[in-house]
């Protein structure tokens, strides 16, 4: 099973341990393309923080991310899975798996970024700024760049298995499943079952516990309909919009009654 998170906005700051090892990173693939986005990220914080701060989309209050940019290739690192803060982490809260379901994650989960492209959570990264939304001066838009060299390496790393897609569609937009492969994925949204309508908190919040779930309990799910299965043992209420046709991902609706 291959399980595609978003990244965070909130991120923990970069850690105290070795600087960035690009080489060290998974998905080896991915280089050229990290290394280019690597590059004129930090060239372009470093020579104009006005065109840094438009092209990054951030406020007054964030203008310390610029620096941090600044500072990639030498701060320290800490693993993805504990740079990246956001709700939906929380709720995973990796760091309180048992050591099985922590190597499960480390298998399993794989957060996208505008930044690395997609890395494992135990991939060590610095703290960054850059969302797949972002439209570089050179490469222009993020989303647009990974998009080759994520449909060169992803079919790999997904193997045979189930592919559970849990990004928002910024990211989704990097790499879109296709053929077999896009059979075998499942797309997951998350309603509040009285109105039937997606709240972004607590979306992100039971996709996260979802994963936590799935991360405890040893569930392998070869296929959507499996994964159906296996969330409805875990107590999850679970919703099934069948694929349009051929080479078609499936989307399931977990139905959650409060909004927490």
């Amino acid at each position: 099973m291959l399980v595609l998170l978003p990244p965070s906005e909130g991120k923990a700051p970069s850690g105290r341990g070795a600087p960035l090892k690009p080489e060290s990173l998974s998905l080896p693939g991915l280089a050229e393309a990290r290394r280019a986005v690597l590059d004129e990220l930090v060239e372009l914080c470093a020579a104009d923080e006005e065109k840094a701060a438009e092209v990054l989309g951030l406020s007054e209050g964030l203008r310390g991310e610029i620096a941090k940019n600044t500072e990639l290739r030498t701060a320290g690192t800490r693993p993805a899975g504990q740079i990246y803060t956001g709700v939906l982490y929380d709720a995973l809260d990796l760091a309180s798996l048992d050591a099985s379901a922590k190597k499960r994650a480390a298998r399993s989960l794989l957060a996208f970024s505008g930044l690395w492209g997609a890395v494992r959570v135990t991939d060590r990264i610095p703290s960054y700024r850059c969302s797949m939304g972002v439209r570089l001066p050179g490469l222009g838009a993020l989303g647009a760049h990974w998009r080759a060299p994520m449909a060169a390496v992803l079919p790999e790393v997904a193997g045979g298995g189930l592919v559970l897609d849990l990004r928002s569609a910024a990211y989704a937009a990097a790499w879109k499943p296709k053929g077999e492969v896009a059979e075998r994925t499942a797309s997951v949204r998350v309603l509040h079952a009285p109105t039937r309508k997606v709240v972004s908190h607590f979306n992100k919040a039971t996709k996260g516990r979802i994963v936590r779930s799935l991360m405890e309990s040893g569930a392998v799910p070869s296929g959507p309909a499996e994964l159906v299965e296996a969330l409805r043992e875990l107590g999850y209420v679970v919703e099934v919009a069948a694929p349009g046709g051929a080479g078609k991902a499936w989307t399931l609706d977990v139905l959650v009654s409060e909004v927490h």
